[in-house]
């Protein structure tokens, strides 16, 4: 079989694979195209891929030859118009919110996989592109907030006098907001952590945070350790407990987010108007509606003295690390379905296979991306 690697568009640095996975993939007899300079921005050349069993490519070329195309973000006009029938398509579509594209890829007959609905499950893991990004987005949000907070995040012993730690609130611990968590605390700071799911906490502890309690969460088993819709009475308890943290904290870093949902509101206007001049917010569900009543995505906005960065795209700022983690856990999704002789099956039998299938024989085929976009 034949698989070709596109080059991302736009502000993106990242690349689906990086050599070091093409390699893999031609020890596993597979023909491997790359699309030229596909990963000059990752800080991998041409002449890296060569090396690595590829053969560099035109972007019309690499469309027209491969039997599976590859990005990292869905395919441009220009690229869906070049796609011939039946060709396998890898991505991060984010289905739920792309409903004309997924009926497009439906139309011409692509079947597509969507590598940010694969299943979580244990045996899952590896393929987790969500927690991989998730883990640099939880990284760099701190670093962010610590290049912008006018003050140190560590306590300080000085002949000046001592300098007290910042306090961080994170919303959401997730992987994210557990990286952020970790690192927060490696820099120093004193670190709240706030999350409705109460399985949480011991983790929240053992990275060196507080774990903020709000009784009366609704925390369902069946939703994959992802957080649910919460009714109206805790909802109201929820933001009277943010309010009086984040009022007290000098960065809160957001990163709650419900898989297909517009992202929770968990700060308010008024809370930001009575945080402390100086304060930073840090919005990783920006993309989603953000966390925060006055987030703009891809924006920085100084509201009423406090800065709110809304940035959902933190990886694309460390695209060395963030490429290669996204193209282990390509290799480890794509190794279903490549038999030993490098030929493709589609091992539709398979529950992560199919879960992660989102379009073929120009049907929607993904249950939830089907209901979500006919509701």
């Amino acid at each position: 079989m034949t698989i070709g690697i596109l080059k991302e568009e736009g502000a993106e640095n990242r690349v689906s694979l990086l050599p070091e996975s093409v390699a893999t993939l031609t020890k596993m007899m597979v023909t491997v195209f790359v699309e030229k300079e596909a990963g000059l921005r990752a800080f991998a050349s041409d002449a890296d891929y060569e090396t690595a069993g590829a053969k560099i490519l035109a972007k019309d070329e690499v469309i027209a030859q491969s039997d599976l195309l590859i990005k990292i973000n869905p395919p441009s006009e220009a690229e869906l118009l070049q796609m011939k029938e039946r060709v396998v398509f890898l991505a991060v579509l984010n289905p739920f919110f792309n409903g004309p594209l997924v009926r497009r890829l439906a139309e011409k007959n692509i079947t597509s996989f969507s590598l940010d609905v694969i299943p979580r499950t244990s045996r899952a893991q590896s393929m987790d592109i969500l927690s991989s990004m998730a883990t640099v987005a939880g990284y760099k949000a701190v670093l962010a907030a610590a290049s912008s907070l006018p003050k140190f995040f560590p306590m300080f012993m000085t002949a000046a006098g001592t300098i007290t730690p910042a306090k961080v609130l994170i919303l959401g611990a997730g992987v994210a907001g557990l990286q952020a968590l970790a690192t927060s605390r490696k820099l120093g700071a004193v670190v709240e952590v706030f999350d409705v799911r109460a399985a949480v906490k011991e983790e929240v502890v053992g990275l060196g945070g507080k774990f903020v309690e709000v009784e009366g969460a609704v925390d369902d088993k069946s939703a994959g350790g992802y957080a649910v819709e919460q009714t109206e009475d805790y909802k109201k308890k929820q933001a009277a407990a943010v309010h009086e943290h984040a009022i007290k904290s000098d960065v809160v870093i957001c990163t709650a987010q419900i898989p297909g949902k517009k992202a929770p509101l968990l700060l308010t206007k008024a809370t930001v108007e009575l945080m402390k001049p100086g304060a930073v917010i840090i919005d990783l569900a920006a993309s989603t509606g953000g966390n925060c009543e006055v987030t703009k995505n891809d924006a920085t906005v100084i509201y009423q003295g406090v800065k709110v960065i809304g940035n959902s795209s933190f990886p694309v700022e460390m695209p060395t690390d963030a490429s290669k983690m996204f193209g282990k856990n390509v290799i480890n999704f794509l190794k279903l379905m490549i038999s030993a002789k490098g030929e493709f099956n589609l091992k539709w039998e398979d529950d992560i296979v199919k879960g992660t299938c989102v379009t073929h024989n120009k049907e929607i085929v993904h249950e939830r991306v089907k209901a979500s976009i006919t509701a």
